[in-house]
Formats: C-alpha cells, structure tokens, sequence
C-alpha cells in the first residue's frame, strides 16, 4: 500500500492536469478490470463483473491535487500564479515545489517569503494572499526562465514526498485523494469477484477540487444502483480552538453522515455501518460541513449514495497526514461492501 501510495502522489496530477496519473492509473488497472476506459474529461473507468446477477455500483476517488498554474513571469524570473484547487494562503511562504514545464520536465522552486531581518519593516501579523506571493525558479530574468523551458499555463504542486513516522503514520502531498485512489487499486485487486452480485464500476475521477465535474460526467454515463466515494476528510482532533474533537485520526475509518455536499442515503450508511462492524474494522460516525466530495454529485443525480472517509489532519497543505491503519481499514470496508451486495432494493429510499 505505501509503495503504490508513493507511486501516485510521485505524479503530479493538479485539477485539470491529471494526465501523467490518469496514465498510470489506466496501465495498472487494465490487466485488472473486464474493460478500462479513460473518458472525455479524463476519468478512468475500470469496469469489473461480479459471477452472479445484482446491482450495478460505481465507486469513485478524485485523481486531482490541489496546486497553482503559472500565470505571468516577471522581468526578474519570479513567476506569478493562481491556485488550482483550495489552498490557505498561510500555508504557502517558504514551501518546495515542482514546476511541469510543457515538455515534460520536473523542475524545482519554492514560494518566495522576505528574509527575517525585513520583519520589523513589515507588519508581522499580515498574512499575503496567493496572488500577491510569486514562485522562485533560480532564473535571473524572464529570458532565463523561457530558456528553462517554463511558461505560462505550466502547472505546479508541491514538492514533498511520503513518509512513514511515528505510530504507522504517514506524510506527504495528496493523500487528498491518492490515498482514495489507492483504496480503489488494491480493492480491485483483491476482492473476490467470483463471489460478488453484480457490476463494479472504479471510477478515478478528474476536477472534484473545482466542483465535482469528473464525477457528474461518469455518473451520468454508467447510471449505476448505489454508489459510493472514497475520499480524506478533515479531522477535529488538534489543539486549535475551532476544533471540535469530532473526528479522530487513529480511532477507525469514517462513515458519513453528511457534509456540505451530501446527506448519505440512510440504507447505504447503515450497510457500511453493518459492513464494519460484521468485519471487525474501527469505524466513527463523521458529520462535517466543511467538506465535499464526488458523492455529492451522485447524490444529485438521483443516486442513493454514501462515503468512506479516510481520517486526515493538514488537508490541501504541502504535508497531510493520515494513519496506515485507517488506510488498510477503509480498504478492506469497502471490499466488504462489494462482497455484500445483494439487490438494488436493499438502497430503497424507504428502506430505513
């Protein structure tokens, strides 16, 4: 898990630029999946069918990261840019990060921040917004940089790498949603098909950060029965006062309840409620109007639907950190889902 983990986040992929993950994802997939196909906006479809007649489900992980687009080079090789996806802007000053020029080549650079010794000409408590920051590449002028081979429209992510720390924890870029994407991966490895009612629709969905659109694309093209996303959510567990200690990092994988983007269909939250509990996985109950994920978007066409959360603490920051353990739990639920699937009458509205 950790190495297929450190082999999707190695591939920046910010909204609208999935293309070298997408690619990497379609190659492992294949041999995996009945049929594979990357559609228009770039989702990947790995379509696998169960040995006995059932429902048809689709289950989806946003492939997208947040990140910046260059948008002007200055006369002094500093690079303006605009954010991709949802970014706090006092997490910006100081990091790495990776430029994809259009060639293809990774080149470094970090958020530019004054030196410590202009502090006192500053005002301290002044926190600059994105599109007054600027990217250092190393150039010495605009020509520099054209000769780099960076441009305008090249995109850019952070530069961090994952990490294994402390009690089974993990560090790195992305987690939001790679480590979904993970989660799909190894599933459709190892889920005994031969066993399973019914179609399974994976889905590696593009543009979630920017408004659901990979996922309202694949919804409405496979109409499935139930459907489910897998996606990081935001715990409340550090010492910040505007944390509630709702939701724990270390204390299970989420189920949700509901966020902004989605109130979970009550038969679908109740199935996985009784899918970890007959399996023995450490689950807790999440409700969380801060966050929205591709299940908002099937919910919306008409879709009974729910979520598995993976605890994260630092979302859309150079550094999130999630729990090994939560991974392989949210893993192995959503496997248990699979297995257990019946008929689309048990995600009846009136089944309550």
């Amino acid at each position: 898990m950790i190495e297929l983990l450190k082999q999707l986040t190695s591939r920046p992929s910010p909204c609208g630029f999935e293309h070298d993950a997408i690619k990497f994802i379609y190659e492992y997939v294949k041999p995996l999946a009945d049929d594979v196909i990357v559609d228009g906006i770039g989702n990947v479809i790995a379509h696998k069918k169960g040995a006995l007649p059932g429902p048809k489900m689709m289950v989806s992980a946003h492939v997208d990261e947040v990140g910046f687009i260059i948008k002007k080079v200055e006369p002094n090789g500093l690079l303006k840019f605009e954010f991709l996806g949802g970014h706090d802007d006092r997490t910006l000053k100081s990091q790495r990060v990776t430029i994809r020029t259009k060639s293809g080549k990774l080149l470094r650079g970090l958020i530019g921040n004054i030196s410590a010794h202009m502090r006192k000409y500053d005002d301290p408590n002044k926190v600059r917004r994105g599109v007054e920051l600027y990217i250092d590449c190393g150039a010495n002028s605009a020509e520099d940089v054209y000769a780099m081979g960076i441009a305008p429209g090249d995109y850019v992510t952070y530069a961090t790498e994952v990490e294994q720390f402390g009690m089974n924890k993990l560090m790195g870029k992305a987690f939001d949603d790679k480590a979904g994407c993970a989660v799909l991966i190894k599933a459709l490895m190892e889920t005994d098909f031969s066993k399973v009612k019914g179609d399974v629709y994976f889905v590696f969905s593009t543009q979630e950060e920017v408004g659901l659109r990979g996922a309202k694309v694949a919804v409405e093209s496979i109409k499935p029965d139930v459907a489910l996303a897998v996606d990081t959510t935001a715990v409340s567990d550090t010492l910040e006062n505007v944390m509630d200690r709702t939701l724990f990092l270390g204390k299970g994988v989420g189920i949700k309840i509901m966020d902004f983007s989605l109130i979970a269909s009550v038969p679908v939250r109740n199935k996985l409620v009784k899918c970890a509990e007959d399996a023995g996985i450490k689950y807790q109950m999440e409700i969380f109007p801060g966050i929205g994920t591709d299940a908002g978007a099937f919910g919306q066409a008409g879709i009974p639907s729910g979520v598995i959360s993976i605890p994260s603490r630092y979302a859309h920051s150079p550094l999130e950190v999630i729990d090994l353990d939560e991974l392989n739990g949210a893993t192995e639920l959503l496997k248990q889902f699979i297995l257990t699937l019946d008929n689309k009458e048990e995600f009846c509205f009136l089944n309550f």
